[in-house]
């Protein structure tokens, strides 16, 4: 099996995963559960991170250059290597913006547009998850339910900072910084994405107005070579008819108007 086909087939497994781990943690943050229960998801938590594992080792032994693979993977290796710290577990939905990325429309643009919209939503939710998780048990604290850490990071990842909440904490804060500057990445790709776009509408815009003048154009040259064959076969056709008896001929009548012309003149 090569490395394609394992992606193929592990796509969508790996997306169910990814939205398991992401319920099960959801609950265990935004939940007020019992012992049993938190338990009962920790394991769920920790099953998906073996998934990811495995994923990830059979993806490096299957790759053709295993170091360039592991260089251009570090994300995934995070994924993997950083299971203990909580909010450091959503590190493992990198692996669902990828598949994401992945399996978005077929164009460029809808791949983007896709991408970026799935990254908004998803990452404000698990800023908003990790935020509360890191913040609620600490001391002076204000973002302790998840409305208002879903509102606080609506306001971060938009840059507006309004300072109602604030995280208090240093693991608060370092997410707050990672929000931030994802709220400033998406802002570009989406400024990018709207300015290709335009200029694109723009081209198509000149490029058919270009097109319609030059069909009139070779209307017009057409309809004028049809005149002159007209006008030529018409000229042709009095050339070769035969003068009436007593008549002139066309050089005749030239010559005889232009004496009429001297007489009356004169």
């Amino acid at each position: 099996m090569n490395h394609a086909r394992w992606r193929r087939i592990t796509d969508w497994p790996l997306m169910a995963v990814s939205l398991v781990f992401l319920g099960a943690y959801s609950a265990e943050v935004i939940g007020d559960l019992s012992d049993r229960a938190s338990r009962g998801l920790e394991y769920v938590i920790w099953a998906t991170w073996v998934v990811f594992a495995v994923d990830y080792l059979v993806n490096f032994a299957l790759a053709h250059n295993r170091w360039r693979w592991f260089v251009r993977h570090l994300p995934e290796l995070l994924v993997v290597a950083l299971p203990i710290l909580r909010p450091l577990r959503l590190l493992r939905l990198l692996t669902l913006l990828a598949i994401l990325q992945r399996t978005a429309g077929r164009t460029f643009r809808g791949r983007v547009v896709t991408y970026v919209v799935g990254s908004a939503f998803l990452l404000v939710y698990v800023a908003a998850l990790a935020v509360l998780d890191v913040e609620r048990p600490a001391p002076g604290a204000t973002i302790t339910t998840f409305p208002v850490a879903l509102w606080w990071a609506f306001v971060t990842i938009s840059t507006v900072g309004y300072g109602d909440y604030t995280p208090v904490t240093l693991e608060g804060r370092m997410i707050a910084v990672a929000l931030m500057l994802g709220g400033i990445a998406l802002l570009g790709v989406v400024t990018a994405t709207l300015a290709s776009w335009i200029v694109e509408r723009v081209a198509l815009t000149e490029e058919s107005s270009q097109a319609a003048t030059r069909g009139d154009v070779h209307a017009l040259a057409r309809q004028i070579a049809e005149l002159k064959t007209q006008l030529a076969a018409h000229t042709a056709a009095l050339e070769q008819k035969p003068a009436p008896p007593g008549s002139l001929g066309p050089v005749d009548n030239l010559e005889g108007s232009a004496d009429e012309f001297r007489i009356i003149a004169g």
